[in-house]
């Protein structure tokens, strides 16, 4: 096996934008990288290849142990750390970094998540109503299903998954958990399958199962807090890479870069622009970098992907 190659006979998750994250990120031999969102360990072996020290965080203890046994210790450039992103000062403190020379969050659920039934992620195969990252986390889809009110539900279908009939599958489902709760990913796939039928190739539970899966870990709200955590740990020229793949989180970090990549505010009322105190960031993609269509063919998971890339300015912020 060659070195940072995969474990034979194991295909864990394919990492997205491969090429462009590594030149976008720039990694050289010295500098420290936080891969937020380790997973299999795709893009901390391009890192880990170009000299770069990786400290890779990830929730779940499956994906750890699968990155280290795919790296090792990197040359001694690489350590795993179990732990959401959104913590990463308390993480990156307990080893003694206090600043780092780039970062990469690449979000969503991995390939090996949704294709491992019994972490509960896909409505496509039988499993346990779970949809933790984090499978010691408090809550699982199954408590949500089967204890929130029709209107709670309903708000999550339409805020989380942008669900047009979030309302009937809300009451269809506080319906049919009065007869029997709610276990298992096919049961609640096919009662919403009985409010919207099936119309082309997208499955009709697929806007819930976001939904649910994004009301399960919190996602938005460790997205915003990890943002702005990670940020505050930037060295001047430092990169941050951030791989989105709906709308709901690629709206968050565009705002959350867009408010720091601009120099000086301006409003009708006032007699001048005056400077922007957030100001901290140059924008090294204009607009969102997407997969090239090659990637897109081979990994149709890469469709939805957009990259968006900012770098720490020398100076403020």
């Amino acid at each position: 096996m060659t070195k940072f190659s995969k474990p034979r006979g194991h295909e864990y998750h394919e990492a997205v934008m491969l090429a462009e994250v590594v030149k976008s990120l720039a990694p050289a031999p010295g500098r420290i990288f936080v891969d937020g969102t380790l997973g299999g360990g795709g893009h901390t072996a391009a890192l880990l290849a170009a000299g770069a020290r990786v400290i890779g965080l990830d929730q779940d203890p499956a994906a750890l142990a699968f990155a280290e046994a795919r790296l090792g210790s990197g040359g001694g450039n690489f350590r795993a750390v179990r732990g959401n992103f959104a913590d990463i000062r308390v993480l990156l403190g307990g080893l003694g970094v206090g600043q780092i020379d780039g970062a990469l969050l690449d979000l969503g659920v991995s390939s090996h998540q949704l294709d491992t039934p019994e972490r509960g992620f896909s409505f496509m195969r039988e499993g346990p109503l779970d949809m933790r990252l984090d499978p010691d986390g408090p809550i699982c889809a199954a408590d949500l299903v089967n204890t929130m009110s029709g209107e709670q539900m309903e708000r999550i279908f339409r805020n989380f998954g942008e669900e047009p009939a979030a309302r009937k599958i809300a009451a269809r489902l506080v319906r049919d958990r009065m007869v029997s709760p709610f276990t298992t990913t096919r049961q609640l796939a096919e009662a919403v399958e009985t409010v919207v039928p099936r119309r082309g190739p997208t499955h009709p539970a697929t806007r819930v199962f976001q939904a649910l899966r994004i009301a399960v870990n919190r996602e938005l709200d460790v997205l915003a807090a990890g943002l702005a955590e990670i940020s505050a740990l930037l060295a001047p020229g430092a990169r941050f890479a951030v791989i989105t793949f709906h709308s709901l989180e690629d709206r968050i970090v565009k705002q959350f870069f867009k408010a720091r990549t601009v120099e000086f505010l301006d409003r009708p009322e006032w007699p001048a622009p005056r400077p922007n105190p957030d100001f901290a960031f140059h924008a090294v993609t204009r607009k969102p970098i997407t997969a090239s269509e090659a990637e897109q063919r081979a990994n149709p998971r890469s469709r939805s992907a957009k990259l968006r890339v900012v770098e720490r300015m020398s100076h403020g912020g």
